[in-house]
């Protein structure tokens, strides 16, 4: 555990504390170097898998401008002589491409597979660079190939163990939900609602088409299946900053997070957990501050 601790702590060294570009350590930027962008491959194990196109043509024309300001992280790779493979920063490789660059800057850390797969990972998940499924799928390939248990993978890469159980329960889900889910039109608080429901793929559906809130999924879900389909009315309804609110605390969380604010400036919080486990852990943040 202490070694899987160092890596995380490594990784924010390497990348300058995960900070933007500007701010960049000047000891990362002294250990970087040019390469032929075509020398270059990208990391056939990372969990990222989608790039859009809109976000990739607005930092090709940035790098237009600027150049790549901060250096991707890469290994020599295996077999292959002169080559490097990408272990984070894919999504600038790319965009470089776009943007016709002859070669990009690199920082080459000599890794094994297993740290270039743990660093792709805990990378993406620091800059939340995933959608919810490409990151379940990350922390089942370190649970399954290197024996991390949910606690210890939690505190590497900064998140509850409840928030690592929570995403990899939307696994689970049918294919068609995790679709919407991979391409942002439902977010992880309206999938964790579906896994219980009855029919998750019909209650996706409806979701996406209705722009219901995380809430109403969750009363949907709950709901039996005869005759109670529709969410309960609220007594009034509330305003788009008390919403928003609520979907921010939720996906904070990982749990139902409702807001009764009242005209007069008070009001009242509510969050909703199933287990002692989740009890404990809110308990836990509370007291960490």
């Amino acid at each position: 555990m202490e070694e899987r601790k160092r890596l995380g702590r490594g990784l924010a060294a390497l990348l300058g504390d995960m900070a933007e570009p500007e701010t960049m350590s000047e000891q990362a930027r002294a250990g970087s170097k040019r390469v032929p962008i075509d020398l270059v491959h990208p990391n056939p194990r990372n969990p990222r898998r989608h790039f859009g196109e809109d976000e990739l043509a607005d930092l090709a024309q940035s790098i237009k401008e600027k150049g790549v300001v901060q250096p991707i992280l890469v290994r020599s790779a295996p077999g292959r002589a002169n080559h490097f493979e990408i272990i984070a920063g894919e999504r600038r490789w790319r965009a470089s491409q776009k943007a016709g660059q002859h070669d990009i800057p690199v920082i080459v850390q000599e890794v094994s597979d297993k740290e270039a797969l743990e660093l792709a990972i805990i990378e993406n998940v620091q800059r939340s660079d995933l959608n919810a499924i490409e990151e379940a799928v990350g922390y089942e390939q370190l649970i399954a190939e290197f024996a991390y248990t949910q606690q210890d993978l939690g505190q590497v890469i900064g998140k509850s163990r409840s928030h690592v159980a929570n995403t990899l329960r939307l696994l689970k889900l049918p294919d068609p939900v995790k679709e919407h889910l991979r391409e942002g039109r439902l977010t992880a608080g309206h999938a964790r609602a579906l896994i219980t429901a009855a029919d998750p793929v019909g209650l996706a559906e409806k979701i996406v088409e209705e722009g219901l809130t995380v809430r109403d999924a969750e009363q949907l879900a709950q709901a039996p299946a005869a005759g109670e389909a529709k969410p309960a009315k609220p007594k009034k309804a509330k305003d788009a900053d008390t919403l928003a609110l609520e979907t921010s605390l939720t996906e904070l969380l990982g749990l139902a997070v409702a807001i009764d604010h009242k005209a007069d400036g008070s009001g009242r919080v509510e969050i909703k957990y199933r287990s002692l486990e989740q009890l404990d852990d809110i308990v836990r943040r509370l007291k960490d501050g």
